[in-house]
Parts: structure tokens; C-alpha cells; sequence
């Protein structure tokens, strides 16, 4: 079985949801307390033991980039003063997380595009995609190394599972799939925003995939779907055909960083754990 090492996140969307502040900044760099959102996906990657991250990228999105290079200026700067020696630290670290790969979209649109750019430097591996505004805060062990571990016992496509309710699954899409032992499915199908009377399940399934490179053979056959754009999931389930595709219910809780008050509840909730910004929050709001 070969070890899983390499992360793609695609990073090339316009997060139109979040204009007019997403305009001139990408949504994946909007913070979440002290640290752009993308930087704490990134970091769930190396936890889970990820060594090579690709961003795919496009021209609006160099704020990616260069947070996650080195800064000798602001770097100097920080040294300097003793009383900012934990922020020298910080910024110091960000580039060595991992090693860094940047590649421009090219292709139609559709989050399947991205994962078949980064074909030529996955190679013949297994590999994980993430999106770059879906963070999990999970207290035992990150989102990713749950599927990783699925994926090491099984040897199959892994997809994220996430309980819901009812009332949820007009929101997401939601597996009907078969429970092969506790908390992992084996997928059918994903039915596309049931809501409560279609609805197969309350599992949502949500975006951090561990893939196998048989993809990129169904990618480059898949035709284009829904607003005429290349979709993962239609070549993920074209994929399943020939093996099984599996499904994780995570531990953890699920925020939405691209929607508004999804992030918002991070914010808050991130917040209440940091002891002096609790202390703040409660002086001014209870």
C-alpha cells in the first residue's frame, strides 16, 4: 500500500459568495481569528502526515502563494522585538509546513479541472484533494488522517461522510450507501440535495477526498455537467463502477468557510476557546 504524501487544494474559485470582500482577496485567505483559513487546512494536511501540497491556483490568487513563502523583512522586523518573538516564530514556520507546488487552472470550469491540472506532478499515487474553505475542528485526530486510514485498510476512494439532519439534506448531497462496519459505508450514490422526503440518508458528503490515480482516466472522460462544468463527483462515481468507493463518517465538527455565517460560528466558536478572548467576548456579550 503507498503511503499517501501529496494534497491537492484547489484555490482558483472567485468566492463569489463572499463579494464584495472577496473581490480583490481570495475567500481562502479570509481569517479565522489570527490565521488566513487556508492555513489551518493546510496545517490538517501535514498533521495527518502530508508532505507535498499543490495549490491550483489562477491569477487572482497570489495572496496563496506568498503567505505561504518566506518573509525576511517582516521576518526581521519581528526578531527584533523581544515582545513579538512568538510571531517571529509563527511567520518563520509557515513555509516549512510543507513542501510548496503552485499550478495555474487550465481547463473548463468545475472543481473536477483542478485535480486533472495536478495529474503530472501526482503521478501514479494515491493522493488527497481539499478545498480550501472546509475546515474541520476535531479534538482525536484530523479529518484527513480518518480517511487516510479507510483508505490504508480498504485501498479504495474515500469520501468524506458527515452526519446531518433532516432538514440539512436540502443543503448537501447525501449518500445511500451500504454500512460495511461502524461509520464507514460503501457508496452507491450521492443524490444531489434530496431534502427530508428523498433524502436515502442524513450522511452528507462533503469535500476532502482520498483518490486513487485511475481518476484521471475517468476525469478526462467525464463530459461536463451541471452549468457546464467538469465535476469530480461524476468521475468519482464512473470511477466506482470498476471499484468501490468508500465513505468516512468523520469525528469532528464541520464549518463552512465559503458561506457567511458559517463563518461566522467558527469565528465565534475559536473565540470561546482561546481563554483571553473568551474572557473578552463574555465581558462585552453576556
Amino acid at each position: 500500500m503507498q503511503k499517501i504524501t501529496k494534497a491537492v487544494i484547489p484555490v482558483a474559485g472567485l468566492g463569489t459568495r463572499f463579494l464584495p470582500a472577496t473581490k480583490a482577496m481570495p475567500k481562502e485567505m479570509l481569517p479565522l481569528i489570527d490565521k488566513p483559513i487556508l492555513q489551518y487546512v493546510v496545517e490538517e494536511a501535514v498533521q495527518s502526515g502530508i508532505t507535498d501540497i499543490i495549490f491550483v491556483t489562477s491569477y487572482l490568487k497570489r495572496a496563496c502563494e506568498d503567505h505561504f513563502d518566506a518573509s525576511p523583512e517582516l521576518e526581521k522586523l519581528l526578531k527584533q522585538d523581544k515582545k513579538k518573538q512568538h510571531l517571529y516564530e509563527q511567520i518563520r514556520a509557515i513555509p516549512k509546513l510543507a513542501n510548496f507546488i503552485y499550478l495555474r487552472q487550465k481547463g473548463p470550469y468545475g472543481n473536477g479541472t483542478p485535480v486533472l491540472n495536478a495529474e503530472h506532478v501526482i503521478g501514479n499515487e494515491p493522493f488527497a484533494v481539499l478545498w480550501g474553505d472546509e475546515i474541520f475542528d476535531c479534538e482525536r485526530k484530523p479529518r484527513l488522517r480518518q480517511l487516510m486510514d479507510v483508505y490504508k485498510k480498504y485501498g479504495d476512494p474515500v469520501l468524506t461522510g458527515y452526519q446531518i439532519s433532516k432538514v440539512e439534506t436540502s443543503k448537501y448531497g447525501v449518500i445511500d450507501g451500504t454500512e460495511v462496519e461502524q461509520g464507514i459505508y460503501q457508496v452507491k450514490k450521492i443524490v444531489e440535495k434530496p431534502g427530508p422526503r428523498r433524502a436515502p440518508s442524513t450522511i452528507a458528503s462533503l469535500g476532502a477526498y482520498i483518490l486513487t490515480p485511475d481518476i484521471f482516466a475517468e476525469l478526462k472522460k467525464t463530459r461536463r455537467g451541471k452549468n457546464d462544468e467538469l465535476w469530480l463527483v461524476d468521475a468519482i462515481f464512473k470511477l466506482r463502477r470498476r471499484r468501490p468507493v468508500y465513505a468516512k463518517i468523520v469525528e469532528g465538527t464541520f464549518y463552512d468557510m465559503g458561506s457567511r455565517i458559517g463563518w461566522l460560528k467558527a469565528n465565534v466558536t475559536f473565540a470561546l476557546k482561546d481563554p483571553e478572548l473568551r474572557k473578552e467576548l463574555q465581558s462585552v456579550f453576556m
